[in-house]
């Protein structure tokens, strides 16, 4: 990298750092400290966690080794605040991330401050290229983080008896989330043959994104759109959840242990579906046109054996979605709900492949041929979870429109259901 692109590629680093420090303030604007305690499941985390956690990572992996004379914050904080990287240091199991009533917001916030005034400093110091790429990764950690900061709000919310609201609707919203008719499911061709998968090299991309390499694909179809809430409601209506027959066996065994009969967020209300959401309660009849959301791999799966589909395999998708831009139905957009398809700017082409919901692939997360995790305790990243989760693509509309990319690879267990994942048909 010559000097004049290490400026430029420095001075947009700390232009993207800025407004990501600011945005995930933002998200927390509406919360009282009381809600940013709630870590309502042993999966979710406590919005003040995450705004500690986030600044605990350019103190742990950027200020400690690139800034001389950096002085913790708090000596406590990088075992604290640690999520999971055991070769940095030890950390409170997660479940117990509600107790820490100490330290309070006002010292987290001061956290905050003082790493940025750090990483501001530490930007303004023509730093070596692999600080600013550390940066760069800080940035698009705390993005994830902020995707995970509202689902486990909404989940908050939702355990909450008085259901609170996360974001009233305002005119703009109220009008985008009006509701047609879906247009009728169809399939888009694609012919297949040797196809190149992973990170083309050109901007940031995760470790997990990598090595490119070539995937043989049989010609193959996918949904125009993702699968609408009506049409997982015929799937309810004609016994879904009580056919084993449609379900993998580990699946069969989370829907009688849980026992699951909807998606997360449905209520049965004396014969009629509502669903919860970051606006509050929204009847079925409002968002049927809209795309199922908070439904497990296992769930996606049944109901495309039921629809007489399959799931897409990852490659099937990023195929499909290389090339296209970067539009749809992002946290950019300030819906906070998934939104009914819009019309296909190219017949030839899928909507909705970025943005709403994402969507669950039939593809185990492994690593590429020739996978390398970062060095040290950063290599912990996302390589040591590449064992019992399955790939989704696409991000959702609370990701950042910044953060994703057609290579872009998001994992969770198959039982997982309170993230924004859907599903869409492949044949």
């Amino acid at each position: 990298m010559s000097a004049t692109t290490h400026v430029t590629v420095q001075t947009q680093v700390a232009a993207r750092f800025r407004a990501t420090r600011r945005r995930t303030l933002a998200l927390c604007e509406s919360l009282t400290p009381e809600d940013m305690m709630v870590q309502s499941s042993p999966e979710t985390s406590p919005a003040k966690w995450h705004l500690a956690h986030t600044a605990w990572f350019f103190e742990s992996f950027i200020l400690r080794e690139f800034m001389p004379g950096y002085r913790l914050f708090n000596a406590d904080f990088p075992w604290l605040f640690n999520s999971y990287y055991r070769s940095f240091a030890s950390f409170p199991q997660k479940h117990l991330r509600a107790s820490f009533s100490r330290p309070g917001l006002d010292e987290i916030l001061r956290y905050r401050a003082h790493v940025d005034e750090a990483i501001e400093r530490l930007m303004e110091s023509s730093p070596e290229p692999e600080a600013v790429q550390r940066v760069e990764l800080g940035v698009n950690h705390e993005e994830q983080h902020q995707e995970l900061l509202l689902t486990d709000i909404l989940h908050a919310f939702f355990t909450n008896p008085l259901r609170p609201i996360y974001q009233p609707e305002s005119a703009a919203t109220g009008a985008a989330s009006a509701r047609e008719e879906a247009e009728p499911l169809r399939f888009v061709k694609f012919a297949g043959g040797l196809r190149e998968i992973g990170h083309n090299g050109e901007g940031f991309c995760f470790d997990n994104e990598l090595a490119r390499h070539r995937v043989w694909l049989e010609p193959y179809a996918l949904a125009q759109r993702q699968v609408t809430n009506s049409e997982f409601a015929a799937f309810i209506a004609d016994g879904g959840y009580r056919r084993p027959e449609l379900w993998l066996s580990a699946g069969w065994d989370a829907v009688e242990q849980n026992g699951w009969g909807a998606p997360l967020y449905w209520t049965d209300d004396d014969g009629e579906w509502s669903l919860f959401t970051l606006r509050g309660p929204q009847p079925l009849a409002r968002l049927a046109s809209s795309p199922v959301c908070h439904v497990s791999y296992f769930e996606a799966d049944a109901y495309a054996r039921w629809a007489g589909r399959r799931l897409a395999t990852e490659f099937e998708w990023e195929a499909a979605a290389e090339g296209q831009p970067v539009a749809g139905n992002l946290l950019d957009s300030g819906q906070l709900v998934p939104s009914q398809a819009m019309a296909p700017a190219q017949e030839q082409h899928p909507t909705q492949q970025f943005g709403d919901c994402w969507e669950w692939t039939a593809s185990a997360y492994l690593g590429y041929p020739g996978f390398r995790p970062l060095p040290g305790s950063l290599g912990e990243y996302n390589g040591k979870f590449m064992n019992g989760q399955m790939v989704l693509r696409g991000g959702s509309c609370v990701t950042p429109a910044a953060h994703i990319r057609s290579s872009y690879r998001n994992f969770f267990a198959p039982e997982t259901r309170w993230q924004f994942s859907g599903i869409r048909l492949a044949e």
